[in-house]
């Protein structure tokens, strides 16, 4: 069922967007590597626990390459981007991922680059400007070029989970590569802490919040939809992060909207629909007939 597919994974970008409010809520003043790490290995050791399979040896060096680009590196390199850009740029430079998604398909997968795959994917980059970008930001060559790298991971990451895929269910992949990245993590978490960190009780909420629904139940359905579905049309479900994100911060915290937000925001949606109407139509025109 290809629709229920899409709408399981459309959720794990939705709920992505409410990590704003979470962090700045119950998370305020936390170091946001360890907070990575916390999200990230605690989730992938229980689900270890659920599924009590251990990968080959021959899968752990691949493993890595993901738990890196996945998790270790996309979140190291989008920490030091919102550390060193205002937001809006930081989720503006992160919209670039389903076009370079686009371009690694095709080198890796050998999937043709197509005409409304590229439209759709600029689109969303003006669409979550338009949503989220402030006239008066400020620019950071070194945050820049975080933000591009992060977004490069991340569309690596989802290019080769879809080219790795083990013969195990989503689930135990899951698992596997939510493990491989917080392992990852840390040298980079501990090299950080300046002091043993402390947690009130709303703290262990939002970080129990963080890993089991923002890291394992998202995953599992992030990375069961790349098993179904085409890269290009998963990076695209992407620009609901930021505008869940948006519309979480007018629902909960009473923020403004601008027309030019809901100009944002339609455009994203639009862009969304495009990518994955005219992508299913090209490949229902390009499949062998019987």
């Amino acid at each position: 069922m290809p629709r229920l597919d899409l709408i399981l994974t459309a959720l794990a970008p939705a709920i992505w967007g409410s990590s704003y409010i979470v962090t700045t809520s119950l998370l305020p003043g936390q170091s946001p590597l360890l907070v990575a790490l916390l999200r990230a290995l605690p989730a992938g050791l229980l689900l270890l626990l659920v599924v009590r399979q251990l990968p080959p040896l021959n899968w752990i060096p691949r493993l890595l390459v993901l738990g890196a680009l996945n998790f270790s590196l996309f979140w190291t390199l989008l920490f030091v981007s919102a550390y060193r850009l205002p937001g809006g740029v930081a989720a503006t430079l992160g919209a670039a991922q389903p076009l370079l998604v686009v371009f690694f398909s095709a080198y890796m997968l050998n999937t043709p680059i197509r005409p409304a795959a590229l439209l759709a994917a600029g689109l969303s980059i003006v669409g979550v400007a338009l949503l989220v970008l402030s006239p008066a930001a400020t620019l950071d060559l070194w945050g820049i070029l975080a933000g591009l790298g992060g977004a490069a991971s991340m569309a690596a990451g989802v290019v080769l989970t879809r080219k790795w895929q083990p013969p195990v269910p989503p689930l135990t992949f899951t698992a596997w590569q939510l493990t491989a990245g917080g392992l990852l993590l840390i040298p980079f978490a501990l090299f950080g802490l300046d002091t043993v960190p402390s947690f009130t009780s709303a703290n262990v909420i939002g970080l129990a919040y963080m890993s089991l629904i923002g890291g394992a139940l998202t995953y599992i359905l992030w990375f069961r939809g790349l098993s179904r579905i085409e890269p290009a049309k998963v990076s695209l479900l992407g620009v609901l992060s930021p505008l869940s994100a948006v519309l979480l911060g007018w629902i909960i915290l009473a923020e403004h909207l601008t027309p030019l937000q809901i100009a944002g925001a339609a455009l994203t949606l639009f862009s969304l629909w495009l990518g994955q109407t005219k992508l299913r139509l090209f490949r229902a025109k390009t499949a062998p007939q019987p």
